[in-house]
């Protein structure tokens, strides 16, 4: 045991964490340079077009007598929870700060993950190589934060390659030894599982104690499931078999089940002759973002619930009810991170599975209190009761951190404000570079708060939020009428003293996305029954007179009527196909 290393690397986004982890596969020779490429550890599809880390990835590799474990981790705020479970599977954590970025707040707050958990820090500056790069500076904001000794910090670049060396020899001489007794009772932590066509449920363990072989009678502490292990063996960065897992191991267990809901994240697996105690899972992660999942065809419903969870077993943070709409027929009420956990989730169904999917508006969980006492939460502006029978709403309220350069303090206290966000006080990192501290209602941030966050700051700004606590919240459901039906889908809350100004945006931007009609289009935002905000779009229109050449005008005339009174009957009867692009233009607004 004394010569195994586990650790793995927790960064800001695009700070480079999947590059550093290239070069030390290359080092130590785990990949064959003809099948190197690059963000080799990135093995989905979308991961690789989108340049970001979207699942955790161990890989072990073996370096001058030591095995060292690494797993690769995400860096956006929608994936924390991805980092957290990485971190509970090793002794160290690379923390990597980009030499042109400096400290970010992510950086802050998975370093906080990380000491939580007692874990070593290696700190690393990253592309030293770029003309932007101020490595000088940016060591004594990594000094300010981890009060380490500048010598301890070692400057690299992963992309050249140049002292990548070091960081391994760092790792292998401050990274402690995994503790653990190869003869004690196994537990196995399941940090990270998937699902396999032909293996059924394969879990990602860190051992913490005993052995596992091929063949050996297992039972899961939390679900109470048992069976039997088929094979075990590393990552390097395929599944490579071996006959046995040892304490102080990463590795993986092909567990023959049949049934996702055995194999939970954050389990326990032991013995069932000889059972050892529970590890203790992690925090359950509450999702913070709501919408509908519909199948556009309603005979797909059957792989839709089947692809949700299988993604349920390797997403953890993935949350999921059915849901049954009378407009858009079965499908599933899910809970997410943020807005860009939701986007993956939406692509992966559509690519693993080939599906065809309707998106409802996300909203934030709402808890009301009825004027009967009674206590409901709802996920959905359709849950909301009628306002005669409400006597309380509370909305969920974060704490949110940016990390901006001074100059653009004054724009981002103005959207804040804008926001409704409440200030709290102001750090500053070194004489440039601060951090905001501010309270403010998720359903603020929800939708194109990042983006205007980056606009403004032109880039340089970065946010972390989490959750503290739930508010009175003043708010409305506001319906949407295309016309004159109401679209269920296409509803919303919102702040009762910015509803008109909401509404006017939404039809605005409705009448931008709808495609137009043999008829007129009425679209309306109503309140209670109150319109309060409306627009049309015209009829598409056939030139019915075209065939006509000379005689009276009145045979003219007789053809346009004719053509009226059609537009007229097929208004009061039209029914229009809302498409995918509405849902995102209420919800970008």
């Amino acid at each position: 045991m004394n010569q195994i290393r586990n650790f793995c690397i927790i960064a800001h986004i695009d700070h480079g964490k999947s590059t550093l982890a290239d070069r030390f596969l290359e080092i130590t020779k785990t990949v064959e340079k003809r099948n190197m490429k690059d963000q080799l550890l990135d093995r989905m599809d979308l991961e690789r077009e989108r340049g970001i880390t979207i699942k955790l990835q161990p890989v072990r590799m073996d370096y001058q007598g030591y095995i060292l474990n690494l797993i690769d981790t995400p860096g956006h705020v929608d994936f924390t929870y991805e980092v957290s479970r990485s971190l509970a599977a090793v002794e160290a954590a690379i923390l990597l700060v980009d030499a042109t970025q400096g400290v970010e707040a992510q950086t802050v707050a998975n370093l906080y993950l990380a000491l939580e958990q007692n874990l070593t820090i290696i700190p690393v500056i990253n592309k030293i190589d770029l003309p932007a790069a101020h490595p000088q500076q940016v060591k004594k904001e990594i000094v300010n934060l981890l009060g380490c000794a500048e010598e301890e910090i070692i400057e690299v670049s992963a992309k050249t390659g140049q002292n990548v060396e070091k960081v391994l020899q760092a790792v292998i001489k401050q990274t402690p030894q995994p503790s653990g007794e190869v003869a004690g009772k196994v537990q196995a932590l399941i940090f990270d599982s998937t699902f396999d066509e032909y293996k059924g449920v394969v879990t990602y363990v860190r051992l913490k104690n005993g052995q596992l072989h091929p063949g050996d009678r297992i039972s899961f502490i939390g679900t109470q499931a048992a069976s039997e292990v088929l094979e075990v063996g590393y990552f390097k960065p395929d599944y490579q078999k071996s006959a046995a897992l040892v304490a102080g191991e990463i590795g993986y267990i092909v567990t023959g089940l049949k049934d996702l809901e055995k194999a939970r994240v954050g389990d326990t697996i032991t013995l069932v002759k000889d059972p050892g105690q529970s590890l203790g899972g992690y925090k359950v992660v509450k999702p913070m973002v709501y919408a509908g999942i519909f199948c556009q065809e309603g005979d797909e419903y059957p792989r839709l619930r089947d692809g949700i969870e299988k993604l349920k077993l390797n997403d953890s943070a993935l949350f999921f009810e059915p849901e049954n709409s009378p407009a858009l027929g079965f499908g599933f009420r899910c809970g997410f991170l943020g807005l860009l956990h939701l986007e993956i989730v939406q692509e992966r169904l559509r690519r693993e599975y080939g599906l065809d999917l309707v998106i409802t508006t996300p909203s934030v969980a709402y808890k009301v209190t009825k004027s009967t006492g009674e206590e409901i939460t709802i996920h959905s502006p359709q849950e909301l009761p009628d306002q005669n029978y409400i006597s309380a709403i509370m909305e969920p309220y974060m704490i949110i951190d940016i990390i901006t350069p001074k100059d653009y303090i004054g724009e981002i206290m103005t959207l804040i404000q804008e926001k409704r966000g409440e200030y709290k006080n102001t750090e500053y990192l070194d004489e440039n570079r601060v951090i905001l501290h501010y309270h403010i209602p998720l359903a603020s941030i929800l939708v194109d708060f990042y983006d205007s966050l980056k606009s403004l700051s032109s880039g340089y700004a970065s946010l972390n939020y989490e959750f503290l606590e739930y508010r009175p919240a003043d708010v409305v459901r506001m319906d949407i009428l295309v016309s004159d039906e109401l679209v269920e889908a296409l509803a919303t809350i919102v702040y009762e003293d910015s509803a008109h100004q909401v509404g006017k945006k939404i039809v605005n931007a409705l009448k931008n996305v709808l495609p137009k009609q043999q008829f007129v289009l009425k679209i309306q935002a109503a309140v209670g029954g109150k319109i309060i905000a409306a627009e049309r779009i015209s009829a598409l229109r056939k030139d019915v007179t075209a065939k006509l050449y000379g005689g009276d005008v009145t045979r003219k005339r007789k053809l346009l009527e004719k053509q009226k009174k059609g537009k007229k009957r097929m208004l009061k009867s039209g029914k229009v196909d809302i498409p995918q692009e509405a849902y995102m233009a209420v919800l970008k607004r």
